[in-house]
Protein backbone atom coordinates (compact mmCIF):
# COMPACT_ATOMS: atom_id res chain seq x y z
CA UNK A 1 0.00 0.00 0.00
CA UNK A 2 2.97 2.19 -0.65
CA UNK A 3 0.94 4.60 -3.05
CA UNK A 4 -1.71 5.10 -0.12
CA UNK A 5 1.10 5.98 2.21
CA UNK A 6 2.62 8.96 -0.42
CA UNK A 7 -1.07 10.21 -1.21
CA UNK A 8 -1.28 10.66 2.43
CA UNK A 9 2.28 11.91 2.77
CA UNK A 10 1.60 14.35 -0.04
CA UNK A 11 -1.77 15.19 1.63
CA UNK A 12 0.40 16.50 4.96
CA UNK A 13 3.32 18.15 2.65
CA UNK A 14 0.36 20.40 0.59
CA UNK A 15 -1.51 21.37 4.01
CA UNK A 16 1.32 21.00 6.67
CA UNK A 17 -0.38 19.84 9.66
CA UNK A 18 -4.23 18.02 8.25
CA UNK A 19 -6.94 19.90 9.81
CA UNK A 20 -8.83 18.08 11.74
CA UNK A 21 -12.11 18.28 10.39
CA UNK A 22 -10.37 16.92 7.12
CA UNK A 23 -9.16 14.10 9.54
CA UNK A 24 -12.32 13.32 10.90
CA UNK A 25 -14.18 12.84 7.69
CA UNK A 26 -11.12 10.74 5.99
CA UNK A 27 -10.51 8.15 8.88
CA UNK A 28 -14.00 6.80 8.74
CA UNK A 29 -13.36 6.40 4.97
CA UNK A 30 -9.64 4.68 5.18
CA UNK A 31 -10.78 2.91 8.01
CA UNK A 32 -13.16 0.85 5.79
CA UNK A 33 -11.22 0.72 2.93
CA UNK A 34 -8.36 -0.80 4.92
CA UNK A 35 -10.42 -3.23 6.83
CA UNK A 36 -11.00 -5.44 3.65
CA UNK A 37 -7.26 -6.56 3.78
CA UNK A 38 -7.31 -6.84 7.66
CA UNK A 39 -10.62 -9.19 7.24
CA UNK A 40 -8.91 -11.12 4.67
CA UNK A 41 -5.40 -11.61 6.94
CA UNK A 42 -7.70 -12.69 10.10
CA UNK A 43 -9.49 -14.94 7.76
CA UNK A 44 -5.86 -16.63 6.42
CA UNK A 45 -4.97 -16.89 10.30
CA UNK A 46 -8.24 -18.93 11.65
CA UNK A 47 -6.22 -21.93 13.10
CA UNK A 48 -5.39 -19.48 15.24
CA UNK A 49 -6.71 -18.66 18.51
CA UNK A 50 -5.57 -15.61 19.17
CA UNK A 51 -3.60 -14.25 15.75
CA UNK A 52 -6.52 -12.73 14.09
CA UNK A 53 -7.70 -10.76 17.39
CA UNK A 54 -4.44 -9.17 17.44
CA UNK A 55 -4.59 -8.19 13.87
CA UNK A 56 -5.46 -4.31 13.77
CA UNK A 57 -5.53 -1.29 11.20
CA UNK A 58 -3.42 1.45 12.07
CA UNK A 59 -3.71 4.92 9.70
CA UNK A 60 -1.13 7.96 11.17
CA UNK A 61 -1.41 11.57 9.49
CA UNK A 62 1.65 12.48 10.30
CA UNK A 63 4.41 13.95 8.62
CA UNK A 64 7.67 12.02 7.73
CA UNK A 65 7.94 8.66 7.06
CA UNK A 66 5.01 7.14 9.06
CA UNK A 67 2.21 8.59 7.35
CA UNK A 68 -0.31 6.28 5.59
CA UNK A 69 -2.06 2.86 6.29
CA UNK A 70 -0.47 -0.30 8.05
CA UNK A 71 -1.74 -3.65 9.12
CA UNK A 72 -0.36 -4.92 12.68
CA UNK A 73 -0.41 -7.55 14.65
CA UNK A 74 0.31 -7.64 18.40
CA UNK A 75 2.70 -10.06 19.13
CA UNK A 76 2.27 -8.96 22.92
CA UNK A 77 -1.66 -10.49 22.13
CA UNK A 78 0.01 -13.16 19.75
CA UNK A 79 3.57 -13.83 20.52
CA UNK A 80 3.70 -16.44 18.21
CA UNK A 81 2.39 -14.34 15.33
CA UNK A 82 5.82 -13.21 14.00
CA UNK A 83 7.29 -16.53 14.04
CA UNK A 84 4.66 -17.85 11.48
CA UNK A 85 4.16 -15.02 10.10
CA UNK A 86 8.00 -15.66 9.07
CA UNK A 87 8.10 -12.47 6.81
CA UNK A 88 5.66 -13.79 4.03
CA UNK A 89 7.81 -16.88 3.56
CA UNK A 90 6.03 -20.30 3.24
CA UNK A 91 9.32 -22.32 4.46
CA UNK A 92 9.85 -23.95 7.88
CA UNK A 93 11.37 -22.96 11.20
CA UNK A 94 12.96 -24.64 14.21
CA UNK A 95 11.58 -24.52 17.98
CA UNK A 96 11.78 -26.46 21.17
CA UNK A 97 9.15 -28.29 22.29
CA UNK A 98 8.28 -27.31 25.71
CA UNK A 99 9.84 -28.44 28.60
CA UNK A 100 12.03 -31.07 26.58
CA UNK A 101 15.49 -30.92 24.74
CA UNK A 102 13.83 -31.53 21.57
CA UNK A 103 14.00 -29.23 18.49
CA UNK A 104 11.15 -29.53 15.84
CA UNK A 105 10.36 -28.13 12.29
CA UNK A 106 7.14 -26.58 11.66
CA UNK A 107 5.79 -24.92 8.54
CA UNK A 108 5.64 -21.34 8.63
CA UNK A 109 1.69 -20.11 7.70
CA UNK A 110 2.37 -16.20 6.14
CA UNK A 111 -1.28 -14.44 6.46
CA UNK A 112 -0.59 -10.51 6.52
CA UNK A 113 2.02 -10.45 3.46
CA UNK A 114 -0.26 -12.66 1.73
CA UNK A 115 -3.66 -10.33 2.32
CA UNK A 116 -1.65 -7.16 1.85
CA UNK A 117 -0.20 -8.63 -1.30
CA UNK A 118 -3.60 -9.78 -2.99
CA UNK A 119 -5.89 -6.31 -1.82
CA UNK A 120 -2.75 -3.69 -2.30
CA UNK A 121 -3.74 -2.16 -5.55
CA UNK A 122 -7.24 -2.39 -5.17
CA UNK A 123 -6.74 -0.49 -1.47
CA UNK A 124 -4.33 1.68 -2.92
CA UNK A 125 -6.62 3.19 -5.47
CA UNK A 126 -9.55 3.28 -3.20
CA UNK A 127 -7.51 5.37 -0.77
CA UNK A 128 -6.46 7.90 -3.16
CA UNK A 129 -9.98 8.25 -4.88
CA UNK A 130 -11.28 8.72 -0.89
CA UNK A 131 -8.04 11.21 -0.48
CA UNK A 132 -9.59 13.28 -3.62
CA UNK A 133 -13.04 12.77 -2.65
CA UNK A 134 -12.48 14.52 1.40
CA UNK A 135 -10.08 17.53 -0.18
CA UNK A 136 -12.46 18.52 -3.10
CA UNK A 137 -15.07 18.57 -0.68
CA UNK A 138 -12.75 20.97 1.57
CA UNK A 139 -11.82 23.35 -1.33
CA UNK A 140 -8.51 21.86 -2.30
CA UNK A 141 -7.80 21.18 -6.40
Amino acid sequence: MAGASQEIRRLVRDLGKIPPEVRKELRPAIKQIGNVVVQDARGRASWSTRIPGAIRLGIQFSTGSRAGVTVIGSVGRAPHLRVYEHLGFRAPFRHPVYGRNVWVSEMARPFLFPAVAAHAEDVDAKIGEAIDKVARAHGFR
